[in-house]
């Protein structure tokens, strides 16, 4: 009976793992705010805060060298990221399979499946490129662009359900 008590006990666990973000860290300083059921939130030094939907894939990089965050290389679901302004010269990055979403300080979202990458903003502005660099867009409150093929980058207004829906995901 113990043996079927730990057996079961070590898969609950690996399902409740399995449920959590997975996030690969390159010597940053964040620490875990919340393991909400849809969401956990991270906050990392420079005032930076990264809310990653519950099973996403992401890695934090600190590509200067300082300790702080400064890019993610998301390869699934969401992450909604809250950066404050940043020195000149400088951005914030999000890099996926299709895009590269950068800025200097703002609130804004990133989906991302194999084939399509989606960006919301909150508010501030961001700049939104294909990974190949050949088009980019500035979005701004309450716009969004959905990076998939060859399709043109067309930069809209999100309806409201659709923000919604998006930020339910992300325990928003």
């Amino acid at each position: 009976m113990t043996i079927f008590a730990r057996s079961i006990g070590a898969i609950l666990l690996y399902l409740f793992l399995s449920e959590l973000a997975v996030a690969q860290t390159s010597d940053v300083k964040c620490q875990p705010v919340n393991t909400a059921s849809t969401a956990q939130t991270l906050r990392c030094d420079g005032g930076i805060t990264i809310t990653a939907e519950n099973g996403a894939q992401y890695t934090l990089n600190d590509t200067n060298r300082d300790g702080r965050v400064d890019s993610v290389e998301l390869g699934s679901q969401a992450i909604l990221l809250e950066v404050p302004k940043v020195a000149k010269g400088k951005r914030f990055t999000v890099t996926t399979p299709q895009a590269i979403a950068a800025v200097r300080g703002t609130k804004w979202a990133v989906d991302t499946t194999a084939q399509k990458t989606s960006v919301f903003v909150v508010n501030g502005r961001v700049a939104v490129a294909r990974r190949s660099g050949r088009q980019s867009v500035i979005l701004g409150p309450g716009e969004g662009v959905d990076v998939e093929g060859t399709a043109p980058l067309l930069v809209k207004r999100w309806a409201p359900a659709r923000v919604a829906a998006l930020m339910a995901r992300l325990g928003q």
